[in-house]
């Protein structure tokens, strides 16, 4: 099975719910040696924009544990040799003479830079990190800014430095989730501080569509760990589900990120809808839990087949029910899991089928693909009928 090809009508139909709906990738990487194993090559990425007909995308360095001189290097030429289609950031160390090393990638074709507070072991009230938001500042630049677990006062510092800084563009990865529970407040005062997508939970998206002002929330897919044509699949779904308008999941998909890329003034677009009361859906709701902890466990290599049994039983529901075609394409999910996971075993992208999954049933409301909608009459898996 062909991953792609199997999610790609998933992402279709969310592109098709909005009329000159474009893609822009806020968060990758390239680069060979990072100490979780994980590659990524120019090329490699250029395809897979390629294969979300996407604008472009921000792109800088893995961890390098010998330093980003020759990583930043090859992220500039990498950029230089795909025309256009990767805006490169540089990456530095706040313990290693980070300004120098920033303001000659910056003057070599650099238009951001990438902060990693917990792989280089630092917090953002280091004085190194004062003068490169500084550095941005001076030149409105972007300063993208891992915001993922295990980083002390990381909101806080943020927010302080959005304040002293407002020309630097402030970019919290993975949807601010370490501080979303109250950043979201502050993010209001300060649109400079923006956000991007690349992260899966559930729960956590819908806050950051809800909470945050769409001006300031950049599509992204942290690739190679997400892909660009699939993190469009479920991140743009939330959109849709909350009532966001179609400028603003315009503006959410490429065009703020588009702007800030062209060195152009930040728009606005609205205030942050809000949280809406919504009846809850009992049997979705079920299978949605279900399916987060076989995602979880699949991802922490424990095997996930009994709890995704208990989520092919949640999908069991009446055929009247006026949802019932949902469920069926969960299950067709999971039939898509169960083979590409035969077939690739060892393979990490195979969690995103549960991930969409999990997010379809979160947001009923959202058209699912007409191929998805056939399989209803289809009978169901050997595994349904034995769960």
């Amino acid at each position: 099975m062909n991953l792609f090809d199997a999610l790609r009508p998933w992402t279709q139909v969310v592109l098709d719910q909005v009329p000159d709906l474009q893609l822009f990738d806020a968060h990758t990487h390239l680069g060979q040696n990072d100490p979780d194993g994980m590659k990524q090559t120019g090329e490699e990425l250029v395809a897979s924009l390629e294969r979300a007909s996407a604008r472009g995308a921000f792109v800088f360095p893995f961890h390098e544990p010998d330093g980003y001189r020759l990583a930043n290097d090859d992220v500039l030429a990498a950029a230089h040799a795909a025309k256009g289609l990767l805006v490169p950031f540089c990456r530095v160390n706040p313990h290693d003479s980070p300004v120098p090393e920033a303001e000659r990638s910056l003057d070599a074709g650099a238009k951001g830079i990438k902060l990693h507070p917990r792989a280089e072991a630092f917090t953002l009230d280091h004085p190194n990190v004062l003068s490169i938001v500084a550095l941005a500042n001076e030149r409105s630049l972007p300063v993208l800014i891992h915001a993922g677990r295990g980083i002390p006062a990381l909101g806080l510092h943020a927010v302080q430095l959005a304040e002293a800084f407002p020309n630097a563009r402030l970019i919290l990865a993975h949807a601010g989730t370490s501080d979303l529970s109250w950043i979201w407040r502050a993010a209001a005062d300060l649109p400079n501080l923006l956000f991007d997508t690349a992260w899966w939970i559930p729960a956590d998206l819908e806050a950051l569509f809800s909470l945050v002002p769409p001006g300031q929330i950049l599509f992204a897919s942290d690739a190679p760990y997400g892909n660009t044509l699939i993190s469009a699949a479920f991140q743009l779904r939330w959109g849709l589900e909350l009532g966001l308008s179609h400028d603003q999941i315009r503006s959410i998909a490429a065009e703020q990120s588009l702007r800030i890329a062209a060195g152009a003034p930040l728009q606005p677009c609205g205030p942050a809808i809000g949280e809406r009361e919504r009846a809850p859906h009992l049997l979705l709701d079920r299978v949605a839990f279900f399916l987060l902890f076989s995602a979880l466990g699949a991802m922490r290599g424990v095997d996930p087949t009994e709890m995704l049994a208990l989520a092919r039983l949640a999908c069991d529901v009446p055929d009247e029910i006026d949802d019932a075609p949902v469920f069926a394409a969960i299950r067709g999910l999971l039939d898509d899991y169960e083979e590409y996971t035969a077939e690739n075993p060892d393979s990490r992208r195979r969690i995103t089928f549960l991930i969409l999954a999990a997010t379809v049933a979160k947001t009923p409301d959202v058209p699912i693909p007409a191929e998805a909608v056939e399989r209803r009459s289809a009978p169901r898996s050997a595994a349904g009928r034995s769960a």
